[in-house]
């Protein structure tokens, strides 16, 4: 039976990835301070599988689940809209430049 339910578990994660990283719950209060040390946020969406709107900050590793309707939170993430992950682009390949040297100059 273990077996079977850690098959079922591996599958379902394989299947469905953003189903183990959506916030359960959510605080709607916010330590003082905490803003200052966040590395990066993520917003979650409540559609698909994660049932609830939250903002995730990532703060030294760790995950916060917090309300996106937290005045000093929408405050902060209009000011630090460049903390979000930007998403590669798929299916394309990074473009490669060659350094020409021109003969005659040392650098």
């Amino acid at each position: 039976r273990s077996l079977l339910f850690l098959t079922l578990l591996l599958l379902f994660s394989a299947l469905f990835p953003g189903a183990f990283n959506c916030c359960t719950k959510i605080s709607d209060e916010i330590p003082k301070g905490i803003l200052q040390r966040v590395e990066r946020f993520e917003i979650q969406k409540a559609d698909g599988l994660c049932h609830l709107e939250a903002v995730i900050l990532y703060i030294e590793g760790r995950k916060f689940c917090v309300s996106p309707r937290i005045r000093k939170v929408k405050k902060w993430m209009k000011k630090n809209k460049h903390r979000t992950p930007r998403k590669k682009p798929h299916g394309r390949k990074q473009r490669r430049i060659r350094v020409i040297k021109r003969k005659g100059k040392k650098q």
